[in-house]
């Protein structure tokens, strides 16, 4: 039976390939929306989201559809933000600045592609149960570089 394993015993090996098939063809994940239940678990702990892209997020931006927080610091939030952004720095209450439907789209930038700062607020966000976070990665940079409409100075 084990003549590709030689060093394990035959019970042995029987327990591998029984568990083995138990993992192959047991469900192992429940889904929820378009994501394994395993993935939504993953991404509140690690922060890790999807990205979207620049035309979905002028859409969304367009339709009013989604909030939008700026994990750059306070001050290069004042130097120049998406329009409409959050100041991730200077929320106090994310929970409060968030619409209270959970499914709500919220995105997170910061510097550029090079940046992981969005973590933060992508992983708060995740933490208080929103489902649809997205990480916009060209960040402010990238929203520069598209010649995209940029907000200045303090939030009014």
């Amino acid at each position: 039976m084990n003549a590709f394993l030689p060093g394990l015993s035959d019970g042995l090996m029987k327990r591998i390939l029984s568990i083995s098939c138990a993992l192959a063809f047991s469900p192992l994940v429940a889904f929820a929306g378009d994501k394994p239940a395993s993935a939504l678990s993953a991404e509140k702990q690690t922060g890790a989201v999807p990205s979207i892209s620049h035309d979905d997020l002028l859409a969304a931006i367009k339709d009013k559809s989604v909030v939008i927080i700026d994990v750059n610091g306070s001050e290069s939030y004042k130097d120049g933000r998406i329009p409409g952004a959050i100041d991730f720095a200077a929320t106090k209450d994310l929970a409060t600045a968030l619409p209270t439907d959970k499914s709500s789209l919220i995105v997170a930038y910061c510097g550029s592609e090079a940046c992981g700062a969005y973590k933060r607020a992508a992983k708060a966000a995740l933490a208080l149960g929103y489902t649809n976070v997205k990480h916009y990665s060209p960040g402010i940079k990238g929203w520069r570089e598209s010649n995209s409409p940029i907000e200045t100075g303090d939030k009014s």
